[in-house]
């Protein structure tokens, strides 16, 4: 699916550039040698050299004599035609400005820099004479990175360690200091060599997606398959013929905890490591990722969902794991979803996408239902392994003290695993301590300066925390409003609430907290998940980062201590959420062929809920319908539309009168058959000190909200200060 020759302008000829500046396109003079289009240069702008991007011939409405001519071409390939109608379809889709989509699409660093050799570190073929702490550290980085070259100073970095630690392994041979390219070929993964074998769904679904790539050409799958039962076994025979085509694949993980053992399983299955982009690697491997991705040079990407925007040469196959998870979807800057955004780039780069979940979005599964999307079913877990049984404890019968979050049955079923040596889960999505502190003298509730939000105690770190700007302060002894000591106490458990009481009722056994405020760095989470694969812990108290894909073997008790948590609320996504969350953390249960079959218990005052009768008696085509029934009859997505208007200034008043300016003059959305709710303010009104007006676009499926709106905004013009966004197909209304 290569393009053509792309067009090449001559010397001093009249080009259109792309800043990823705010200023639109730019005409410029083609430098000596020529330019070809979609060539990375820098250009002056004002008195600063910038990033652009040839997009094709000038305007001609300018000057020839006035034109300033581009300083210098990137040594880089040029991006396909394909991938620039990907970028400017995707910034209208989203409406976001076309210079913001250039960023998302150069977010590396040093591309302005030229590809000359550099001093680098590599794995030794010597033991060191004497090994201590910090040369170990150095070397297990080394390790974990699969044996990369680094820079001397990124090494030290990387491993906490002084740069003389790095010489001292060098001088003793058990680091070698090479020169090397700036950016190298990535190994070649060979798609003969045999996978695993695959029970009969299994190899059913493998042959179907090797005949749809095969075929060529755009496709999107939906891969639905229990949890446990092989999905990325599956997916990844459809890399393997993607390979075999001599194109590229990618594909997104919502964790990058999740990235380690699957990269493992990757260079097992074709004899060597796939690139990696995430916030986790280094700058080296971000630049270097980046050069290969657009020369071909990589044949298999496996990243975060930015991942999504990197220049492939020839992209051929997207697969998008654990599809229904909320992390896809960015909010901050360029509001996008990055399940959607695969659909779009398959569909301009002729490629296929796999969307795999044991618990796809309602989206997804209606697109399925319709036939827009193919759809394979993967029933039973692989091998041995069997489905965890589930129930629900009903706390309203559970003799469970004041102060308590764990009942007498849980606890019971805790206690017989550890006497079995078997691993236990308890799941709560509350981060810290307790989600309140207040003051039982007056009443009050300790809340952020900054935001119209309550501070979250965390304990571990005798700190309060909030979580909306990430403010932070040491917990009070004295209530701050009233003066009085000894009156502050927490309300509400959080997982380290519950890493207390596990501590009490289980003293003998070690707990093991996960949660993303507890781990700085992707490696310090990552090592804390190999260490509970390993079984170097009893009790696991985790948040919804333990429901993304992990696999520990041990593990056959799942009891999630809040079932009820998320089922309440104004959301309309609330119970699909809910629905998709504790079937995923309940599927970590009894993984492992062979072994002791899992259990999941589910506390609840709600046995008789819709959502928590649908989890217990598996019956998820049931719950689908539903919820699609639902949706169809309030006009809601995905049989409907939605935009989310958001907007944010220090003032009140400002904020305000600009939402009624706005409201008041929708013309354009009404002629386009959409409705306007709100302004209103928004459930958190107010973060960082801005205060947050938002309104709700609402129209019928086939409405043309993204020109609808465009035409309403254009006429206004902000005041100083103002922030507005838009993101289509919200999935936050906070």
């Amino acid at each position: 699916m290569n393009d053509s020759t792309p067009i090449h302008f001559p010397p001093r000829s009249r080009i259109a550039v792309l800043t990823c500046e705010p200023v639109g396109l730019l005409d410029y003079l083609a430098p000596e040698g020529g330019v070809r289009q979609g060539q990375l240069v820098l250009v002056p702008l004002g008195p600063r050299r910038v990033l652009g991007l040839v997009w094709g011939e000038g305007a001609g409405d300018f000057d020839l004599s006035k034109l300033r001519m581009v300083v210098r071409v990137l040594d880089a390939e040029p991006f396909s035609t394909q991938f620039r109608d990907f970028l400017t379809r995707a910034a209208d889709y989203t409406l976001t400005p076309p210079p913001l989509m250039l960023r998302m699409a150069t977010r590396a660093p040093d591309l302005s820099q030229p590809p000359a050799a550099r001093r680098v570190v590599v794995p030794g073929n010597k033991a060191p004479q004497r090994m201590t702490e910090a040369r170990q550290r150095v070397l297990d980085v080394i390790e974990q990175y699969g044996g990369a070259s680094f820079a001397p100073s990124e090494l030290a970095q990387l491993a906490g360690v002084g740069a003389s630690v790095v010489k001292g392994l060098v001088s003793q041979g058990a680091l070698a200091e090479i020169q090397a390219p700036r950016d190298m070929p990535y190994a070649r993964l060979d798609p003969s060599l045999p996978g695993k074998p695959l029970a009969a769904d299994q190899q059913s679904a493998a042959d179907a997606l090797r005949a749809a790539i095969a075929k060529g050409g755009y496709g999107t799958t939906l891969l639905r398959g229990v949890t446990g039962s092989g999905k990325t076994e599956v997916y990844l025979e459809a890399v393997a013929e993607c390979l075999a085509q001599g194109r590229q694949a990618l594909v997104l993980l919502p964790e990058i905890a999740l990235s380690a053992e699957f990269l493992d399983r990757v260079e097992a299955r074709f004899g060597a490591r796939p690139g990696e982009w995430h916030s986790g690697i280094t700058r080296t491997e971000r630049r270097r990722l980046w050069h290969m991705a657009g020369r071909g040079d990589v044949g298999m990407v496996v990243g975060a969902r930015s991942a999504l925007f990197l220049p492939f040469r020839d992209l051929g196959l997207i697969v998008v794991d654990e599809e229904h998870d909320s992390s896809y979807k960015q909010e901050d800057v360029v509001f996008y979803s990055a399940r959607d955004m695969s659909v779009l780039r398959a569909s301009v780069s002729g490629a296929h996408v796999v969307l795999a979940s044991a618990t796809p979005s309602l989206e997804s599964w209606v697109n399925a239902a319709s036939g827009k999307y193919a759809r394979l079913d993967l029933r039973s877990r692989y091998g041995e392994a069997e489905l965890p049984e589930m129930a629900a404890i009903d706390l309203r019968s559970e003799d469970l003290p004041s102060g308590r979050w764990i009942s007498p049955t849980l606890a019971g079923a805790v206690k017989a695993r550890l006497e079995r040596g078997e691993q236990s889960l308890l799941f709560l999505n509350r981060r810290g301590f307790a989600p309140v502190t207040v003051c039982r003298a007056c009443g009050e509730q300790i809340a952020c300066h900054q935001c119209d939000a309550r501070m979250v105690e965390h304990r571990f770190q005798n700190r309060l925390v909030c979580h909306q700007c990430g403010e932070t302060r040491p917990i009070p002894t004295v209530c701050p409003s009233c003066q009085i000591e000894g009156k502050l106490a927490p309300i509400g458990p959080g997982v380290e609430r519950i890493a207390d009481e596990v501590g009490a009722l289980f003293p003998d056994a070690k707990a093991t907290v996960l949660s993303s405020d507890l781990f700085h760095s992707a490696r310090a989470l990552k090592e804390a998940i190999a260490e509970i694969s390993e079984g170097d812990t009893d009790i696991i108290i985790g948040t919804q980062i333990v429901a993304k894909g992990h696999n520990f073997p041990r593990l056959t008790l799942v009891g999630v201590i809040d079932s009820d948590l998320g089922l309440q609320g104004a959301d309309m996504r609330a119970a699909e959420r809910s629905f998709q969350l504790m079937r995923q953390v309940a599927g970590r249960a009894g993984r492992q062929s062979g072994k002791a079959p899992g259990v999941a218990l589910l506390q609840t005052h709600q046995p008789d809920h819709a959502v928590i009768r649908a989890i217990l008696s598996g019956q998820d085509e049931a719950f689908w319908d539903a919820e699609a029934g639902a949706r169809q009859a309030a006009g809601m997505p995905p049989f409907g539309r939605l935009a989310g208007i958001i907007l944010s200034h220090p003032d009140l008043e400002v904020v305000a009168g600009f939402a009624r300016q706005l409201a008041a003059n929708a013309g354009p959305l009404v002629n386009a058959g959409a409705q306007l709710w709100g302004p209103a303010p928004a459930p958190i009104a107010r973060v960082r000190g801005r205060h947050r007006m938002r309104m709700l676009v609402h129209a019928p499926r086939q409405a043309p909200v993204q020109a609808a709106i465009a035409d309403w905004l254009a006429p206004h013009r902000p005041p100083a200060n103002l922030r507005l966004s838009v993101d289509i197909d919200p999935q936050s209304f906070l």
